[in-house]
């Protein structure tokens, strides 16, 4: 099975001087999801968490929604002309009676480890598919000072980044600032896509309760996989884009972007933020 890491010899200059030594790297390898047997889609990610992985991907596919939808996830055997597993292929079997709706039947992808499922939704396609809609979930609010605690509770989390410097974090919070779960990939994807498919194998769908922190940008992808999710809260130290704000707003997902220290900007589902009245102008 593939690493998380591999090591390449690498020459480093530092202040004119030359030297020759191993550096650590993060493994990049694809990964074929297949549903039911049919090929679905390749996505690149660093080893690890694959089942998890596979499972939040159908999670934001609106494939699956509880741990009852599924019946099992395997490796495929002979995935190669000479019949060796590599570990790069998983085949997802839904249990009896589960609907597989167009939205997954109808493409087959490569999904890059930075684009997500570019292009494949509209703000309409998954408005219609959510479960859980997050304008019905209860009452939720998360103080700023709690929220501008969570990047160093995330980057202290991440084991493998200290290592490499090239890894993406997503980590879900309780309201309460309590960390529940962090993953680390290669892909900002692929990381939520492993905390929502741990928590559906664990039964723990939907989040309702939940913060999730990236460490990077918020797209439209992410957004799309918090709401998919049930997650009422997305956090980003980055910026968001125009289409995830959109997302955000027509849904009633919080979205805050730029969190930095006691700095943030709230782009929608300012209810949840326990903003000062008095501090908020127009």
């Amino acid at each position: 099975m593939g690493r998380v890491t591999e090591r390449r010899k690498v020459i480093r200059v530092r202040d004119g001087a030359v030297s020759t030594r191993p550096d650590t790297l993060v493994a990049e390898e694809p990964l074929e999801i297949r549903l039911n047997g049919k090929p679905l889609a390749i996505t690149m990610r660093t080893p690890g968490d694959d089942f998890a992985l596979a499972a939040g991907f159908l999670v934001s596919e609106g494939v699956l929604a509880e741990q009852g939808d599924l019946q099992n996830i395997v490796y495929c055997a002979g995935a190669t002309v000479d019949g060796s597993n590599t570990y790069n292929v998983v085949d997802v079997r839904t249990a009896p009676g589960v609907r597989v709706p167009d939205i997954a039947l109808e493409r087959n992808v490569y999904t890059t480890s930075s684009c997500g499922l570019c292009g494949k939704a509209s703000l309409d396609a998954v408005r219609t598919t959510a479960r859980w809609p997050i304008a019905d979930t209860p009452p939720l609010r998360v103080a700023p000072e709690l929220l501008a605690e969570l990047p160093d509770r995330l980057r202290a989390s991440q084991r493998v980044f200290d290592r490499t410097g090239g890894l993406h974090a997503a980590a879900l919070f309780t309201e309460d600032g309590e960390l529940v779960d962090v993953r680390e990939d290669v892909g900002r994807h692929n990381a939520v896509d492993k905390l929502v498919g741990r928590a559906l194998q664990n039964g723990g769908l939907p989040l309702s309760r939940s913060v999730l922190l990236v460490s990077g940008r918020a797209s439209f992808e992410l957004a799309q996989k918090a709401v998919m999710a049930g997650i009422p809260v997305l956090a980003a130290v980055s910026a968001p884009s125009s289409l995830a704000v959109d997302l955000a707003a027509e849904t009633g997902l919080t979205l805050v972007g730029f969190l930095r220290g006691s700095s943030m900007n709230v782009y929608a589902g300012e209810d949840r933020v326990a903003l000062r009245a008095a501090a908020v102008r127009g």
